[in-house]
């Protein structure tokens, strides 16, 4: 988001890139950008994954739900994986809100984010050619007093055309009860949304969209069993509330765009290609961590 969106954001490694340093534009230099912002409806008459239904409600709504992505034994090593990173990063100082640029940090996301059960449909919405630029871990932790507030993604991000579907991967079972997303359907049809800033300490976001369901219908719970995800449109109101439970509830958001997407500021350094071909050259399309 602009200038310091993430509160709490910090350094865990750097591998292949100085990920660190691939900061967000300020809001005047995003202004500068020659960004086309609105929701790019899919185009497919014959998904191989999805069905024509989905395609279409993908286009109506701005997201789908869910799937299944990683099986029993896949997601447990995942979970694993992950309460290892967390350590990690918590004895650093750092908190469990800012463990970004996952995919060029670490091999294991870096061969997650190819995962056939998540291209599958994801293809079917971006076409044949598709980069990760994104993968970043959001974690709840129970009773920290944390909250997301109401936003849409792509407003913020130095790319264009808006071409990014996120997929949002449950580590840990989510559902209201440990303050799953939630998402205000059709609001992507709106195109970029007003906001104000904010300094409240207990958001993990320092920009707010106020009155969410006036910009589209009444707000959608994202319950997910682990190894489970959604997906939805960059410019889609999403956000969730406090975690007041005992359970953590973790997440890997994966960010996909279509390769023609353009990047500016860096950002182009953070994209790979996980199928098909970067046609235009935008992206770096750096090699796995340590290889």
């Amino acid at each position: 988001m602009f200038g310091i969106a993430f509160r709490g954001f910090g350094v865990f490694s750097r591998e292949m890139l100085d990920v660190d340093a691939l900061g967000t534009p300020t809001a005047k230099q995003l202004s500068e950008l020659p960004r086309v912002l609105g929701f790019v409806p899919t185009r497919n008459d014959a998904p191989r994954t999805l069905t024509p239904e989905q395609v279409q409600a993908y286009n109506a709504q701005g997201y789908l739900m869910p799937f299944d992505g990683l099986d029993r034994h896949e997601i447990a090593e995942l979970r694993a994986f992950f309460d290892g990173v967390l350590t990690a990063f918590t004895s650093l100082g750092r908190d469990a809100y800012s463990i970004s640029t996952a995919h060029l940090r670490f091999a294991r996301v870096y061969e997650l984010v190819r995962h056939p059960a998540l291209l599958g449909p994801v293809e079917d919405l971006l076409g044949p050619d598709i980069v990760a630029w994104g993968a970043h871990f959001f974690c709840k932790l129970p009773r920290d007093g944390m909250r997301v507030a109401w936003h849409q993604d792509s407003v913020y991000w130095p790319i264009s055309p808006s071409r990014t579907v996120t997929v949002w991967l449950a580590i840990d079972d989510t559902d209201p009860g440990n303050a799953n997303m939630r998402f205000i359907p059709r609001s992507h049809l709106h195109g970029p949304i007003g906001f104000r800033e904010t300094d409240d300490a207990q958001e993990v976001l320092n920009l707010v969209v106020d009155n969410p369901e006036s910009y589209g219908d009444p707000a959608v719970d994202v319950r997910l069993q682990a190894g489970q995800f959604s997906m939805h449109a960059d410019l889609l109101l999403h956000g969730s509330e406090v975690n007041d439970s005992d359970r953590r509830r973790c997440g890997l958001t994966i960010r996909y765009a279509a390769a023609e997407v353009e990047a500016w500021h860096g950002w182009e350094q953070k994209g790979v290609v996980v199928r098909g071909e970067d046609r235009k050259g935008h992206w770096l399309n750096a090699p796995c961590p340590g290889a």
